[in-house]
């Protein structure tokens, strides 16, 4: 069998084991969608100046980047952890299956869920809150989304060297996205009057990066769409940091 055949074949078993279970399917899928829902109700969604744009516009770039790091990075974490224990990834490796393959077809398959949820998250903006992307920002949206799930999908392969197993998968991985969703503009958007600590701990992260690097896509008070390669830079930084990480600390077996 051929590796493009290994790879799609890899894939499509990864996405039916996903939409097979319930709860990856609703934090993954539903929640940030629900999470939009209630941002919207509670905040509301008024008009923002002249532009004609609305408060929602905002809300839509972080739960698009909560949506990818749901994704890309607690999913990935937790999938192969428990993977890992239940010494399913110790069977790949006995396998014709090439585990750089076997990782390619998990990580097309993470791709195509987060392709799946843009779409959700952007349509249900534009149907429901008249929140508009326009053509100009599509490259930095296209742009910012790939280099954002390449870097927080190694991430996820490199924190699963520290997760000691399957139990504790899902709690080590929220209590480090979790905290973080909240200092990196992703709820609550950070202004002046924020706490110097609280926008320092977001800056070294690549949360708030990715969060702002989206919203440069949907910003209706900046004159075209420039590139968001600062932001871009860091989240591309700490995807490297996730790289090495990974090729040196993953493993394939439990302790």
């Amino acid at each position: 069998m051929s590796a493009s055949l290994q790879l799609r074949t890899q894939a499509r078993y990864s996405l039916l084991a996903f939409w097979r279970n319930p709860a990856a399917t609703f934090f993954t899928v539903a929640l940030p969608l629900i999470m939009l829902l209630l941002f919207t109700s509670i905040f509301g969604n008024e008009t923002l100046g002249d532009t004609g744009a609305r408060l929602a516009t905002f809300y839509v770039p972080g739960i698009l980047a909560l949506s990818v790091i749901s994704d890309m990075f607690v999913a990935t974490a937790i999938r192969l952890t428990f993977q890992r224990e239940r010494r399913l990834l110790k069977r790949v490796r006995g396998t014709p299956l090439r585990p750089s393959v076997f990782l390619a077809g998990e990580m097309a398959a993470g791709l195509a869920v987060m392709v799946l949820m843009t779409v959700l998250v952007v349509g249900m903006g534009w149907i429901f809150f008249d929140v508009s992307l326009t053509v100009a920002g599509l490259p930095n949206l296209i742009v910012s989304l790939v280099i954002g799930a390449a870097s927080f999908a190694a991430l996820g392969l490199a924190l699963t060297a520290v997760i000691p197993n399957e139990n504790a998968a899902p709690a080590i991985t929220n209590m480090i996205v979790l905290p973080l969703y909240f200092v990196s503009d992703v709820f609550i958007v950070s202004t002046d009057d924020t706490p110097r600590f609280v926008t320092l701990i977001g800056d070294i992260f690549p949360v708030k990066h990715l969060a702002n690097a989206l919203t440069e896509s949907f910003n209706p008070f900046i004159d075209g769409t420039p590139m968001a390669w600062d932001h871009l830079a860091v989240v591309a930084g700490w995807g490297l940091f996730g790289v090495f990480a990974a090729l040196r600390f993953f493993r394939w077996t439990p302790r």
